[in-house]
Parts: C-alpha cells; sequence; structure tokens
C-alpha cells in the first residue's frame, strides 16, 4: 500500500467493477466472439460478418451520434441493428434480431469468475461501509454474485455520462447523501477513476493489479490519496 495524498474521513466507497473486482479481459475476448457468431447465424447475408466489420459500424454511429458512446449497451444494440438493416431485413425484423442479439450478449457477459477473496474483503468493507459500484460498463453483478455488496450500482448510459464525468459520481454522493471529500473511490484506470473522482472531489485509491508503476505510466495524470495491489488491503485500512 502507498500513500500518495492525505486521507481523510472515509464515509462510504465507491467501486468500479470491470478490471478492478475481476479479470474483464477474457470476459470481453469470448463475449465477442459469441457475439460475432450469432450475428453470422442469425441471417444467411451476415456469414462473413466480422469484427472489423462491427467495429465500422459502431464507429459510423458514433461519428453520426458522438454522445452515443456514453451508454455501450446502446451503442452495440444499434450496430447490430444496423448490421441487420444492411443485411436487408426490414426494421421490425432488425429490431427483433437486436433485441435477441443483445440477449445473447448478456449472458456471455456475465460469465464471469469472481475470486473468493473478492468476495471475502467486499463482505468485509460492507459490513463497515456503505459501498457502491460505478461502471462504464455493461456487465450485471446480479449475474456474477456481487450486487449482494452494493447498496446500488450506476451505469454510465442510464444514470448519466461515462466517467470520468462527473455525472454518476455526483449521483452516488447524492443518493447516499454524503459529501464527496467523504467518499473513496477505488478503480484500476487512472484517467476515468482516479483523475476523474478527484476532479469531482472525492479521494481515490488507484488498484495496481499488472504491477504497473504510476511514475512511468502515460495515462498518469493526476495523483491518487493511495495505491494498492489486493483488494484486501482496503479491509485493514477501513
Amino acid at each position: 500500500m502507498k500513500f500518495y495524498r492525505p486521507l481523510g474521513t472515509i464515509s462510504a466507497i465507491t467501486f468500479d467493477l470491470d478490471d478492478t473486482l475481476y479479470d474483464n479481459r477474457p470476459v470481453i475476448r469470448r463475449t465477442e466472439l459469441e457475439s460475432i457468431a450469432f450475428v453470422q447465424n442469425y441471417h444467411p447475408a451476415l456469414r462473413e460478418f466480422q469484427v472489423v466489420d462491427f467495429q465500422r459500424l459502431r464507429q459510423e454511429l458514433r461519428q453520426e451520434e458522438p454522445d452515443i458512446y456514453h451508454d455501450v449497451t446502446e451503442w452495440r444494440r444499434r450496430s447490430v441493428e444496423r448490421a441487420l438493416l444492411n443485411a436487408g431485413l426490414s426494421g421490425d425484423a432488425a429490431t427483433r434480431g437486436a433485441r435477441e442479439a443483445m440477449e445473447n450478449f448478456a449472458l456471455w457477459r456475465s460469465r464471469i469468475e469472481i475470486a473468493p477473496e473478492t468476495h471475502q474483503a467486499l463482505e468485509a468493507l460492507a459490513s463497515k461501509r456503505p459501498l457502491v459500484a460505478i461502471t462504464n460498463g455493461n456487465a450485471d453483478p446480479q449475474q456474477f454474485g456481487l450486487a449482494k455488496y452494493f447498496r446500488f450500482i450506476l451505469r454510465a448510459g442510464p444514470d448519466g455520462r461515462s466517467k470520468p464525468f462527473n455525472d454518476m459520481y455526483a449521483l452516488a454522493a447524492q443518493r447516499l447523501g454524503i459529501a464527496h471529500r467523504e467518499i473513496l473511490h477505488v478503480g484500476d484506470d487512472l484517467t476515468t477513476d482516479v483523475a476523474g473522482a478527484l476532479r469531482c472531489g472525492m479521494q481515490t485509491c488507484w488498484i495496481n493489479l499488472r504491477g504497473g508503476n504510476l511514475m512511468h505510466i502515460d495515462d498518469s495524470r493526476l495523483l491518487p490519496h493511495l495505491e494498492i495491489s489486493r483488494l484486501a488491503s482496503l479491509v485493514t485500512l477501513i
């Protein structure tokens, strides 16, 4: 555990999800493969549809609607719908197909293995302070056993712009009824989690799970209050 700024009172803790409480990389790889396979099998005209084609459609949508990236679920759904429309399906059929594709996506997206020590740490922390999840992603903690530790879960899109914008940080403080300065935000990303939460007036904890050096990382803009390499370290701190 390393300290870079003085810590104040910690009355609540907010957590990022992806790559903070579990390794999201293999989940995304598997989910993308299964999602593309679903689209390929949905209609004969899409048999050759590839990841690169999907990424092109995503970028087209973002160029047309720059703010769509704040809601990654809707961005994906619209991209699949456009692929089906381009394949010749009617509007209703494309909408139905996109809905089915998203159901398949959700199934794979939340097939996440949680380490026992993560459960233990969150259970211990939840017994001491209110915990909240703040995510830019679309994994469903209810499906992999983490939702029970959180008072509530905020998602980019439905609950405001994605981190590092302050929408969800501010909403968390409002719903908790706790001042920003008394909330510790924990996350793996130095831009969306550390810089975003600091600029909102929160205290921050960078969880460094891959042995990075804070002094030599390109996206290190603002120093967190502390750095940890294991979630269990927070249990001894709080």
